[in-house]
């Protein structure tokens, strides 16, 4: 069984915050969330799980790719969850809420 990895959030937040104009806050649930401008992009609960919200046809498809799974309180939402076992998990979690900023940047950069 694959255990969490300390340090994955610390990793996640330096690699988004990284990003022009994303910022880190407290979320309210706990965790650290990440937004650009007013969006959320996702948030994290520790070094456990993260919280990406997605167009409900996007989070299917992740869904179907097993890249996400229903979000863990509000599963009939677009949100979807993601945990972090691992060093992939951790980059993919990366890879979704890149998603999310070219989304809502339209792809600049």
């Amino acid at each position: 069984m694959a255990t969490t990895t300390p340090g994955h959030a610390a990793r996640i937040t330096d690699e988004v915050t990284s990003w022009p104009g994303v910022t880190a806050a407290p979320h309210r649930f706990g965790g650290v969330e990440f937004r650009v401008g007013r969006r959320e992009l996702g948030h994290l609960h520790g070094d456990r799980l993260a919280d990406i919200p997605f167009p409900v046809r996007i989070r299917d498809e992740l869904i179907a790719e097993g890249r996400v799974e229903r979000h863990h309180r509000l599963p009939d939402s677009g949100w979807s969850s993601r945990r972090i076992r691992t060093d992939q998990d951790a980059d993919d979690v990366v890879a979704l809420l890149r998603m999310n900023y070219d989304r809502a940047t339209g792809g600049r950069r």
